[in-house]
């Protein structure tokens, strides 16, 4: 993957909500992701199959459900980087819908 399909794999604001909740979380079902987030199951379900085939989670099976986490070390640093440079920056933007 290079640059640009890895900023295009987690620039959709469902996938990356869901990359956020799983690194606060640990590891979450689909169940779990779409109540906390107010979205429908099926919905949760597309967006962790791509973030599934951009390598940015895992998932563990636990009987019939499916549990939810971060992929590696890499990426929950890249969310928590990403996080943090973006509450240091809310300035950066005065305009509201600039990006």
């Amino acid at each position: 993957m290079n640059r640009l399909q890895l900023l295009r794999c987690i620039s959709e604001e469902t996938r990356f909500s869901i990359l956020e909740l799983l690194q606060k979380n640990d590891e979450m079902s689909v169940n779990d992701l779409a109540t906390k987030l107010k979205k429908d199951q099926p919905l949760i379900s597309h967006h962790l199959k791509a973030l599934k085939g951009c390598n940015f989670v895992k998932i563990r099976e636990d009987g019939k459900m499916s549990m939810y986490s971060i992929a590696n070390k890499d990426v929950a640093k890249l969310i928590a980087n990403i996080v943090n440079t973006s509450e240091k920056m809310v300035q950066c933007c005065d305009t509201p819908n600039c990006c």
